[in-house]
């Protein structure tokens, strides 16, 4: 009993500083759409010009996820960690720096250069989440996966929180460069925690492997070429691929960035009013709460598939709402309420594809490169329709249909998960 009790407070230890890490990460990758409005006005850009920064971002951090995925696997999630680390500093404070450009060039080419920056943030980013995973396969077992999936859709949420209500705080009490240089400074400290105090598996802890008898993708470490190799051939992976590019429209277009501005434009509300600091806070919340609700339920059937579904037909009618719910109708509440139930499914959804799923498929040794995959595929082709598209229709059609265009995808999405619908999780192994 007390080795259990140790085992469980030394696994905290080591969750507790990975986590607000990852947190840390979130906020200096969505702190730019976050002060979106700001950065419009300093720089002088249009939606035109922040849709390059809207599309580099993803598209660089999908590329980098598939690439890196399996480099994580190989070197372990600590060093990944520690190297993404040095890289989302450097480029947190190099956008900062930007401030100095204002005035020697013009907007557009403005744009261009700090999409460059962010394009390497969001390359050093991407080991983020792929060390996360490939840490927390060595240390939760499959029967626990869900309620780890549940978990670590709190951290993208809290991220989102850090990002959407602290940047503008800051930005607001200083300048918006701030914005940048603070989430730059809690990283580099989390890095340190990161470096004395994690590791990678249980063993090296000294305690017992989680799961001696692991049934992913490979057995033993193997090279990097056929872990690429192991994850691409597999069928369940690529549905589930696609299904993660399908919440990439719904999630990167509306809930992960643009309100900012629609807030501003439509609500007429900026980032410190008590609105727009609901906002990050309700998508938080609903989020936290679709993703313990959806991932322990996926344990509960020992199946993902008719989880991952519903959520996605959730989506459907929480954007059909936000439709028909009129802009100003509550004073600019509704909108907090429709994006926040989007959350719920949202969140879910993405949580069991990449805290469940990925360690299902991809095993103790394969878990990243599965969770690259699937969280690469979503980056990268929903890149160009969540950067340069939405910011297309938002300047010609409007606001309204930025609310319905994802719709079709989130309806694809609970289609596809009927070609694995009776794909299990193991339920076997554990402390």
């Amino acid at each position: 009993m007390n080795g259990q009790i140790s085992f469980e407070w030394r696994r905290r230890q080591n969750w507790i500083v990975i986590g607000v890490l990852y947190a840390l990460f979130m906020m200096s990758r969505y702190n730019y759409s976050a002060i979106s409005p700001l950065l419009l006005a300093a720089f002088g850009w249009t939606k035109q010009d922040l849709s390059i920064l809207e599309t580099a971002l993803p598209f660089f951090y999908g590329l980098s996820v598939i690439i890196n995925a399996a480099i994580v696997d190989r070197i372990g999630g600590r060093k990944a960690y520690l190297i993404g680390s040095v890289g989302v500093v450097a480029a947190n404070l190099a956008f900062g720096a930007g401030h100095w450009l204002i005035g020697s060039f013009a907007p557009r080419e403005t744009a261009y250069i700090m999409s460059a920056v962010w394009a390497v943030n969001a390359y050093f980013q991407s080991f983020g989440a792929m060390a996360i995973i490939q840490i927390n396969s060595q240390w939760f077992a499959p029967h626990e996966r869900g309620t780890f999936s549940a978990i670590f859709g709190i951290l993208i949420r809290m991220g989102l929180v850090f990002a959407f209500a602290g940047v503008p705080a800051i930005a607001a009490a200083t300048t918006w460069y701030w914005g940048f240089w603070i989430p730059a400074a809690l990283v580099a400290v989390f890095a340190g925690l990161d470096y004395f105090f994690v590791t990678d598996k249980p063993e090296q802890a000294g305690y017992p492997a989680v799961l001696p008898d692991d049934k992913g993708l490979a057995r033993v470490r193997p090279t990097t070429w056929e872990l690429i190799k192991g994850v691409v051939s597999n069928r369940n992976v690529l549905i589930f691929a696609l299904a993660s590019i399908m919440i990439g429209f719904v999630r990167r277009s509306v809930v992960d960035s643009w309100w900012p501005l629609y807030l501003k434009e439509v609500i007429g509300v900026t980032g410190t009013s008590s609105i727009a600091q609901a906002m990050p806070w309700g998508i938080a919340v609903f989020g936290i709460l679709g993703g313990f609700a959806l991932g322990p339920i996926s344990d509960r059937l020992g199946r993902r598939a008719p989880v991952i579904s519903a959520g996605f037909v959730g989506m459907a009618v929480s954007l059909v709402i936000f439709y028909f719910v009129g802009a100003k109708s509550l004073g600019g509440w509704e909108t907090v309420l429709c994006l926040s139930l989007l959350s719920f499914f949202v969140n879910g959804v993405h949580g069991v594809i990449m805290g469940a799923a990925s360690m299902d498929i991809g095993g103790k040794h394969g878990s990243a490169s599965a969770a690259g995959i699937f969280d690469g595929a979503q980056y990268f082709f929903a890149a160009p329709f969540t950067g340069w598209f939405v910011g297309k229709i938002t300047t010609n059609f409007g606001w309204n249909v930025w609310k319905i265009w994802p719709i079709p995808f989130a309806l694809i999405g609970a289609v596809l998960m009927l070609f694995v619908w009776d794909v299990r999780s193991s339920k076997s192994g554990g402390h």
